[in-house]
């Protein structure tokens, strides 16, 4: 990595009604510094302090830049919590040893798009292989599933371009303090995220914007000498003396040294396919619950009170939880003004998800309320979290019919120990229907006690949380990734020599930004150790064979 100085000054708060430049002009007068006298100063950062309804703020972090003497000018403002920061710049060394064909990898979600993009900057040529469609045949898709029509097993919500991301709220925040998180923030800005991206403490793109994003990080990498192969599944790996030398696809066999596995949370066969060809793999904790839904406008009444509806102040958004011993409930993907979202990838099953368009200005809000599972829930073996999750989707399948309805009650109702619905304002989103029933019939003992607690409890921060008539419906089965594949200190894993793997589906990551993040961490690790001077020579003479043509 590479880096530079910036002088950080934090807990800039102004009332939400200032212009945002005020909190630069703040900073600037922290430090004693002229507009002249720095090289740059800009908004790092921007949340909302609703503590107190009535006086309702924005906090601000400003960074400023400086040709020389950051220390020297933080030490002589004396102002609590300014500092000096080192702000690193991607840097990537290249290794020696000889790679005779391109770099693959499985997967197009974010961490195989990073990957793919920093693999293509440098000359390197990577082969992507996706199993589902580009992001407009996906689209496509989708939305004729979720008008009736059948579901495409390969392009899915889950499947194709961009990820199962791409159908969510496109949420950027994370809790990972690794450097290249700026590095991926900026990269999607410059793709066609918006701008305040770089800088809100809840960032999100939305589905309807990140899928232009997608777009315009593929056809880069085309652009590059990269190749993108859509519905093209991988199906195996060959080895010789436990190195790669080759993959087995959907399209035939193709001859690899290197592959980046970022196969996402939802491919199971891929998961059945690597732990059969040897890949070290073992089950990891995960969650599963239901999707809440309420009127935004109550979050929002809730979160700002008289304020609730200023055009200045983003929809609500909240972030509960509650542990007791080994057990945790807590709300995921919380996805203001948006709707719940059929997101199953297989036949006989229910899987809800939450999606937002950048706007946020659907009547509902809902998040995932999700109980925390683990291997005394699952049972034994790399897969029992897989089979664990198929049982409850196979079971929310039937509750709703049969027909991809969620199976669903109102919270008074679930609270009570009754059956059904009693539907008042909250008017369900989801697309194909829900099915009234009893959520006794879907979880166990354990996890139906856990979201009974938490609706009790999550109430009592946020006034309204367990309205009677707030919808519940099922199952939100995919939060993350059911398996971790091992990895040693070169990220490749043991006994697979040439196999990187890679992102949330191999249990390194948990959303849009940490699966980028660790798709470069990995690319890193291969530019490190391969030369792309085969590559590059190859690629230059195909180019010149080409113009001769011409």
């Amino acid at each position: 990595m590479g880096f530079y100085m910036a002088i950080v000054v934090p807990n800039i708060s102004l009332p939400f009604t200032s212009p945002p430049q005020e909190a630069v002009e703040q900073a600037l007068a922290q430090l004693s510094l002229s507009r002249a006298a720095v090289k740059n100063a800009d908004i790092v950062k921007k949340s909302v302090d609703a503590r107190r309804a009535g006086r309702i703020q924005f906090v601000y972090t400003v960074a400023v830049e400086l040709e020389s003497g950051e220390e020297e000018t933080a030490r002589r403002s004396n102002r609590p919590g300014v500092r000096v920061k080192e702000c690193a710049r991607l840097a990537v060394e290249t290794g020696s040893a000889p790679l005779s064909h391109p770099p693959v990898i499985a997967g197009f979600g974010p961490a195989g798009m990073f990957a793919g993009l920093l693999l293509a900057r440098l000359g390197y040529n990577p082969v992507i292989l996706e199993r589902g469609g580009d992001v407009d045949r996906r689209v496509k898709a989708v939305e004729r599933f979720w008008s009736g029509g059948p579901l495409d097993p390969q392009c899915n919500v889950q499947f194709g371009e961009g990820g199962a991301g791409t159908f969510s709220d496109g949420k950027l925040t994370t809790r990972i303090g690794d450097p290249r998180c700026g590095y991926v923030l900026e990269e999607l800005v410059k793709h066609g995220a918006p701008r305040e991206a770089l800088y809100q403490a809840k960032p999100h793109v939305g589905t309807d914007k990140l899928r232009g994003v997608v777009r315009a990080i593929r056809e880069e990498i085309r652009a590059l000498g990269g190749q993108v192969l859509f519905q093209t599944r991988l199906e195996g790996l060959l080895l010789d003396k436990g190195r790669l030398t080759g993959l087995r696809t959907s399209a035939g066999e193709m001859p690899a040294q290197v592959l980046v596995a970022a196969p996402g949370h939802s491919a199971r066969d891929t998961f059945s396919a690597l732990l059969q060809a040897g890949m070290p793999m073992e089950a990891k904790p995960f969650s599963v619950g239901v999707r809440i839904e309420h009127l935004q406008a109550e979050i929002d009444r809730a979160l700002y009170g008289e304020f609730a509806g200023h055009p200045l102040l983003p929809p609500g958004e909240y972030q509960l939880s509650h542990r007791e011993g080994n057990r945790a409930v807590y709300t995921f993907c919380m996805c203001p003004g948006g709707v719940v979202v059929p997101a199953a990838s297989a036949r006989g099953g229910v899987v809800t998800n939450g999606m937002s368009e950048y706007a946020r200005d659907r009547a509902n809000a809902n998040s995932a309320l999700v109980v925390s599972v683990d291997s005394a829930d699952c049972g034994g073996g790399p897969l029992a979290g897989v089979r664990f999750q198929q049982r409850m989707e196979e079971q929310a399948f039937r509750l709703g019919g049969e027909s991809f309805a969620a199976p669903a009650q109102t919270v008074g109702r679930f609270l009570a120990g009754k059956w059904g619905m009693a539907v008042g304002r909250v008017e369900p989103s989801y697309a194909l229907g829900v099915r009234e029933c009893s959520l006794v019939d879907l979880f166990s003992g354990e996890i139906t006690g856990m979201l009974r607690r938490g609706l009790e409890r999550f109430d009592r921060k946020l006034r309204g949380f367990a309205a009677p008539d707030s919808l519940l419906c099922g199952v939100e089965s995919r939060t993350s990734s059911p398996v971790r594949m091992e990895r040693g200190g070169t990220l490749e894993a043991p006994g697979l020599g040439g196999v990187y793997p890679c992102g949330e589906g191999a249990g390194y990551a948990g959303g849009i930004v940490s699966a980028a993040v660790d798709g470069l961490r990995v690319a890193q690790a291969v530019c490190a150790r391969y030369t792309n001077s085969h590559i590059y020579s190859e690629s230059t003479l195909k180019m010149e064979k080409r113009k001769r043509k011409s």
